[in-house]
């Protein structure tokens, strides 16, 4: 029998394109054979900004049963992979939020030895993927926390480039999820099972 593995996916997306991802993520992990969490960030804008934006209230309304993250989540899982569109080169205030609530869980050490990567979406192709994803990396420096990333261990990471995480180029929410980053979003979750798998079996048997 396979070594079970958890994995929560947890994300903020206000136009949707980092849900769509985060979806393609979660359902490409339980296809490796992992048990998944999907799990949104709590919104804090306020109502008046996401109702200027017709495709911010959509989102809103389409991933309404999609449960909140709790803390819970990140005890629960083995792996934790964080999805956030760009913010001025970093994370989302709503994402961060929930991060900065983990302090207790930190001192505890319940989200160390746990496996994470991210993946993220900007608007250009030089608006922030890299520096939002190393930004969201520096939390998990201090988690103590096992980064695994897609790097290019898979001849499709030569198309879309980005050795940190899937990332996608989504313009002002006009340029759908399309099939290379889907690929990418496959190969991230497959990777991140893969390894994760490996470690929790590892330390089993030195246990």
């Amino acid at each position: 029998m396979p070594t079970p593995v958890n994995v929560a996916v947890i994300y903020y997306s206000s136009t949707g394109t980092v849900a769509t991802i985060a979806k393609a993520i979660a359902e490409d992990a339980e296809r490796a054979g992992a048990q998944v969490r999907l799990r949104r960030a709590a919104e804090l804008a306020p109502q008046a900004a996401i109702d200027s934006n017709p495709a911010w209230a959509e989102n809103v309304e389409a991933t309404a049963d999609i449960p909140e993250v709790s803390p819970d989540d990140m005890v629960w899982a083995d792996a934790v992979i964080l999805g956030s569109p760009t913010r001025f080169g970093n994370v989302t205030a709503q994402l961060k939020q929930f991060l900065d609530t983990l302090g207790g869980l930190w001192q505890s050490g319940q989200l160390a030895d746990k496996v994470y990567s991210g993946f993220t979406s900007t608007a250009t192709a030089h608006g922030g993927q890299e520096s939002t994803l190393l930004a969201l990396y520096n939390t998990i420096h201090h988690f103590g926390g096992i980064l695994v990333t897609p790097g290019y261990t898979d001849p499709t990471k030569f198309v879309d480039g980005n050795p940190y995480g899937t990332s996608h180029i989504a313009g002002q929410g006009d340029i759908p999820v399309g099939e290379q980053t889907l690929t990418a979003a496959r190969v991230q979750a497959e990777r991140v099972v893969k390894f994760t798998r490996a470690i929790k079996a590892g330390l089993a048997a030195e246990s």
